[in-house]
């Protein structure tokens, strides 16, 4: 039984895909550059050929306009291909108003001949690029003078602050739903089991076991031992130097218990093999 294609054979009907595919990404980019505008005010440092020194970065003033909310994002090229640097992220921009974008070379190393700055909901297909902007950036390896940093790089760098506390603040007051609390109670037990297990199976094996088996089941007690001491230890010293100290336990649990669960069934092996 053979399947017929509207348009000919299958190779000709992939063809009509890719076709549509490309047509309505020009049409949404079209849509999106109709109703959003972006400009360079100003960078920082300025001028077509710029120095950077060590870790210093390269930013820009960016003016829109757009009626809808909207991602900008500017990203670094060199010869047509994405530069060696990392980029801004971007937060989520309506109206008309002011946006900073910037970037920063990895390692110092590497070149920047043009900006490109991409305006929409951050997936391939709806954010398209706006504006080309050109500019020829190198990096050095001087220390970086930022004595005369503009004001408004400080006011855009507060603006983006503020906008990310507010995006934390919204997230963590977001409902939970019922789903989550069962995985994180489900988490907790989890943690739980394993970090009582990873000390109560070593200790049981070092009361029980005899010779080398009764070593090798001191091994996971130290490996548990050293975790635990080490979480209250830095603890102790600094509040915040063990804040995912459930998976530190997780881990070491983990590892305590298949160690001992192994250990174990070659005990019972050999037990079994010796007369």
């Amino acid at each position: 039984m053979s399947t017929e294609f509207p348009f000919g054979n299958r190779r000709e009907w992939r063809r009509w895909r890719q076709l549509a595919s490309v047509v309505l990404g020009l049409a949404l980019a079209a849509t999106l550059q109709a109703a959003t505008s972006v400009s360079v005010l100003e960078t920082y440092p300025d001028g077509d050929e710029v120095t950077l020194g060590r870790n210093q970065n390269f930013y820009l003033r960016l003016h829109y306009e757009s009626d809808e909310a909207v991602g900008i994002w500017a990203r670094p090229y060199f010869h047509g291909q994405p530069a060696n640097a990392g980029s801004n992220g971007s937060y989520s921009y309506s109206g008309s108003g002011e946006a900073l974008g910037w970037f920063f070379f990895s390692g110092n190393r590497g070149e920047v001949d043009e900006i490109r700055i991409s305006v929409g909901n951050g997936s391939t297909s709806g954010t398209p690029v706006l504006l080309r902007y050109p500019v020829h950036v190198r990096p050095s390896e001087q220390a970086a003078d930022s004595s005369d940093e503009p004001e408004w790089v400080a006011r855009l760098k507060a603006a983006d602050a503020a906008r990310q506390r507010l995006a934390a603040q919204e997230y963590a007051n977001r409902p939970t739903s019922p789903f989550s609390s069962v995985l994180v109670s489900l988490f907790m037990i989890a943690v739980l089991a394993l970090g009582v297990g990873g000390f109560v199976l070593p200790v049981r094996a070092l009361r029980r076991w005899r010779g080398g088996w009764r070593l090798a089941a001191a091994v996971p007690a130290a490996l548990m031992g050293f975790v635990v001491l080490r979480i209250l230890v830095g603890v102790s010293i600094d509040p915040t130097s063990h804040n995912l100290w459930p998976f530190e336990i997780l881990m070491a649990g983990l590892l305590s218990t298949v160690g001992m669960g192994l250990m174990s069934l070659a005990r019972r092996a050999a037990g079994a093999a010796v007369p």
